[in-house]
């Protein structure tokens, strides 16, 4: 079957897509929709990310496609209902990249509350023999306000208990086996949490869920701390929050434009950003690949995915 490869991965994925199968870069071909409204029905599997997805406009080039595999467990970029409509079938990566970016959410809490990255840029400016660094609050103890309780979510949940933090938790639905308070009204959360940490799904269904509102209910001492997806956060209405000291802080992994950031953002201390690297380890984002590589093994020999979304 001949695979369709939408964005790069790792040089070792890449290399080893390649050797393995009859592959098309398609970053490497000009203009890409040119690209497959001229080639689109050779191909068989489509290769691609939560970064680079899988439009309907491509699906629309491409007849013949049976399967996308994808690295990363968000499936937003993809053009999910068009392909369940096809009978296309559909896999990403979950549960493999749960630790680290669970890791990660609670680093940016710490350093937003501690202002740990504020502090190194104090020392490296040689602002120190001037006078000591401004006091940071404290993590251990607090309220911590998950939107999304899915495997990450508890996950981050767990290691907030190692810092003795009271958890509740926002979903759609509340989750029988979680032993964390539910809070039904996203408004209350934010007015009750210290930090309100976004682990929800991107998509439609969560476009701006965190409104203007919403960090008005967080306030001035409440931190922001977003692993999820930048479409979830209405970037302008954080970026006035946080210029008009309505917001205490914001700890950022993700971007409504990636990688495009707000300018404004780089110049205030209350802030940290991270370029998307929740998933971003040698090991995790190794599993990830054999993940891809065992989900396209396993549709080439039965037709079914071993982690389908579709």
């Amino acid at each position: 079957m001949k695979i369709l490869h939408i964005g790069p991965l790792t040089e070792r994925f890449n290399q080893r897509l390649v050797t393995e199968n009859d592959v098309v870069q398609l970053w490497r071909q000009g203009d890409a929709l040119a690209y497959l409204d001229a080639h689109g029905g050779e191909f068989d599997i489509v290769v691609t990310s939560a970064r680079f997805g899988c439009s309907a406009a491509m699906l629309e080039r491409l007849p013949k496609v049976r399967a996308i595999c994808s690295f990363g467990v968000g499936y937003d970029a993809i053009a999910v209902d068009v392909a369940r409509d096809r009978g296309i079938r559909v896999s990403s990566t979950p549960d493999v990249l749960n630790d680290c970016v669970a890791d990660l959410a609670m680093g940016l809490v710490i350093d937003c509350s501690r202002r740990i990255s504020a502090s190194d840029r104090f020392v490296r400016a040689g602002l120190w023999p001037a006078g000591n660094f401004p006091l940071a609050r404290k993590v251990s103890g607090k309220r911590l306000g998950i939107v999304g309780l899915g495997r990450i979510g508890k996950d981050v949940a767990r290691r907030a208990g190692g810092f003795d933090m009271q958890v509740r938790y926002h979903n759609r639905r509340p989750d029988a086996d979680a032993p964390y308070g539910y809070e039904p009204d996203l408004l209350a959360l934010a007015r009750w949490a210290d930090f309100l940490v976004l682990l929800c799904p991107g998509g439609a269904a969560t476009h701006h869920l965190i409104s203007a509102p919403v960090l008005d209910a967080l306030g001035p001492e409440g931190i922001l701390v977003n692993v999820a997806r930048g479409s979830v956060v209405d970037e302008q209405a954080l970026v006035a929050a946080l210029v008009e000291g309505r917001l205490g802080g914001a700890a950022l992994d993700v971007f409504e434009a990636e990688p495009q950031v707000p300018e404004v953002l780089y110049g205030l201390d209350n802030v940290v950003l991270t370029p998307h690297i929740g998933s971003g380890t040698e090991e995790t984002r190794l599993q990830m690949e054999e993940l891809v590589f065992a989900n396209l093994r396993a549709f080439l020999d039965t037709g079914e995915m071993l982690t389908p979304v579709v």
